[in-house]
Parts: structure tokens; sequence; C-alpha cells
């Protein structure tokens, strides 16, 4: 069990100066990521609750532990627990993974980032303008796929996949660049089909409700 001597007890009831202007940069950053970038690109709120209150609880308990002195066995038990909650968020894409990673990451390096605020302020605006400049068609086209399952399995052969690919961008509107194969079925004459296909060649909420349903 930790016990806190008397000066570090009396730490934790008074609040560091800083405290208000790192979690106000903390929050301001978190809301560009997640409102700027992450909703811009994918337009999904049912992720907001999370991310923010993720984004703040790590903040104030990292800010706070890191005004008492914690032994070596706290510090891998904390680690512990939150280790544990990659197993419960399976059910979680490895997109909306890697962003609940990084809220955790700018909260955590919003409450312990040594020197000034301008320095804090200079490290998540390099955070924000890497996540921007990879989500972003500045380095890469951004390449999305949609799983559908298609009624012809006589075009599910090599010499016309040509004849496949206009076949399929006509009845989805998508500019298609290549597709993968998942499973044929010759009794129902249908085979499960994931399409490729590049952000800029239409609009990706269009085509939200082409996943998993049958072309006919």
């Amino acid at each position: 069990m930790q016990h806190l001597s008397a000066p570090e007890a009396r730490n934790l009831t008074e609040l560091p100066d800083d405290l208000f202007i790192r979690l106000g940069l903390d929050l301001c950053s978190v809301g560009i990521l997640i409102r700027l970038i992450y909703y811009r690109m994918y337009r999904k709120t049912d992720l907001f609750l999370t991310f923010f209150t993720f984004n703040l609880i790590i903040f104030l308990i990292t800010f706070l532990l890191n005004q008492v002195q914690l032994s070596i066995g706290a510090a891998f038990g904390l680690f512990a627990v939150f280790s544990m909650l990659r197993y419960r968020t399976e059910g979680l894409s490895a997109r909306d993974m890697t962003y609940l990673f990084m809220v955790i990451a700018v909260g955590l390096i919003s409450s312990v980032s040594q020197g000034s605020w301008h320095k804090l302020a200079l490290i998540n605006g390099l955070i924000l303008s890497m996540v921007q400049l990879l989500e972003g068609n500045w380095l890469f086209k951004r390449e999305f796929s949609k799983t559908v399952f298609y009624d012809r399995a006589d075009l599910i052969v090599p010499n016309k996949r040509m004849e496949l690919l206009l076949d399929l961008e006509e009845r989805t509107g998508l500019e298609i660049h290549r597709i993968e194969i998942q499973t044929i079925d010759f009794m129902k004459d249908s085979a499960q089909i994931i399409l490729y296909y590049y952000q800029n060649d239409v609009n990706h909420e269009s085509v939200k409700s082409l996943t998993g349903t049958p072309l006919r």
C-alpha cells in the first residue's frame, strides 16, 4: 500500500498554477484532433464521449500522480490496469484504436511534460500536424474498401476481370482500382468481394450503405 508523507499529501490539496493552462491546451488539442480531423474525415460521433472522457481522466490521474512519489510496484500496477482496457475494446477498428491511443497520449504529454506552455503547445501542434498530414491526400492517396455480395459468379474468372470491374463500377458508382474476392458460392451464384477505391474518387459518406449489401 502506498503511503504519502505529510509534505506530499499537502501538495495534493494545492492546485498548481499551470494546471488550467495545461488542461486548456489538452482539451483544445483533443478538440482539434477529434472534431476537425477525425469527424471531418469519418463523420462519426459515437466515440466522442469515449475519446474526451479517456483524455480527461488520463490527464487528471497522471497530473495528480505526478505530484507524488510512487514506487516501481505501484507504477507497474497502474500500467497493468490501463493495459487491460485493450482486451475490452475488440469492437473498435484499428483506426478508432489509433485515435484512442492518440487522445490518451495527448493527455499524458499535457500532464507530465516539463517546460513552459509554449513548449507543450508546440509538441501538441506537431502531433496534430502529423495526423492531418497522414489523413489528408498530401503524401499519398487514402484508400477505402467496401465489402459487397455480388450475384454474378460467372464473372469471377481471371479472363473476365475487366468486365467484372466495369460491372461493379456501373452498379456502385465507384472508380474501383482493384478488388479482392473473399468467397464464392456456386450454389447461389454469388461471391463476396472487397472493393478498393480512393477517397477523391467519390464522397466516402455516400457509399457507406454498400457495406455487406447484395448487388442486384
